[in-house]
């Protein structure tokens, strides 16, 4: 399946000839019999808000992962800001807040972000408190990040992942587990480092938060089902509901396939004489 990006309403055009800043072509991924990733085309020009939302199992994490070069493909490429991952040398320009916490418990919420950023080889401190202060952890530099709520260990988690300044950024269902508030933080962070030129990939299966992003791509077993706004999407679906919209698309492949393998009338017909 091939998706392109369309143009959201009110959102700057994109210009087709810049290079995308992330793509992929027959992407695909197997464990054993299962194939995490099934055939995914993708090509999404940059400074935008791009949302990955499926249920759990649907690949998404999958995806992430092969994207950022942090797990190799059964098949197919995949290209960030026009280079090709896995890449690490790239990597300086990518960040990727994972869907678990992925920080030490036992280091200070500054050291952590010092170790983090020193991967990315950042070591401008002012730049670093400029993040904590994104995330109001500016407060807790020597706090052990084991004492700290679950809440704040997800902003330190969107800390350590954004403390390079990178010009695309994964992020794998930052919102779970956190309150409406800091949810309604978070989304305004993303809003601003996308104005200011970065594009994010924003997995989650959170249909609610569909409006939030400029475009959104439905997947579903390693497949990614349709692609657009939120208002474009609702609108294919004939629906106002996205959860819906997401249900319709969702029909279509299982539809598709048993039309493919049902027998004609006439063939009904012979089997029966």
């Amino acid at each position: 399946m091939t998706v392109t990006s369309t143009q959201s309403p009110g959102a700057p055009a994109p210009n087709a000839a810049a290079t995308p800043a992330v793509q992929a072509v027959g992407l695909q991924k197997s464990f054993g019999q299962i194939r995490a990733v099934n055939g995914v085309d993708m090509s999404l020009p940059a400074g935008r808000i791009y949302g990955l939302l499926g249920p759990n199992g649907s690949g998404k994490t999958t995806l992430i992962r092969l994207l950022t070069g942090l797990a190799s493909a059964t098949s197919g490429s995949v290209k960030v800001l026009g280079v090709e991952m896995p890449s690490r040398t790239n990597l300086a320009r990518i960040g990727y807040m994972t869907q678990a916490d992925g920080i030490y418990p036992e280091l200070s919420v500054w050291e952590n972000l010092r170790f983090f950023a020193a991967l990315y080889g950042q070591t401008d401190r002012t730049a670093m408190v400029r993040t904590l202060e994104l995330v109001e952890l500016d407060g807790r530099l020597d706090t052990p990040a084991q004492n700290l709520s679950g809440g704040m260990r997800r902003r330190l988690s969107m800390a350590c992942a954004l403390s390079h300044k990178p010009a695309v950024i994964f992020l794998d269902e930052p919102t779970v587990g956190v309150d409406p508030a800091l949810r309604v933080q978070f989304w305004a962070h993303f809003r601003q480092l996308a104005a200011d030129g970065a594009t994010l990939l924003v997995s989650s299966h959170v249909m609610d938060e569909a409006d939030r992003c400029d475009e959104l791509l439905f997947i579903r077993d390693g497949r990614v089902l349709a692609q657009g706004t939120s208002a474009e999407l609702r609108k294919r679906a004939g629906t106002t509901d996205i959860e819906t919209a997401f249900l319709h698309f969702a029909a279509e492949p299982a539809a598709a396939a048993s039309a493919s393998t049902a027998p004609d009338a006439a063939s009904s017909k012979e089997t029966a004489r």
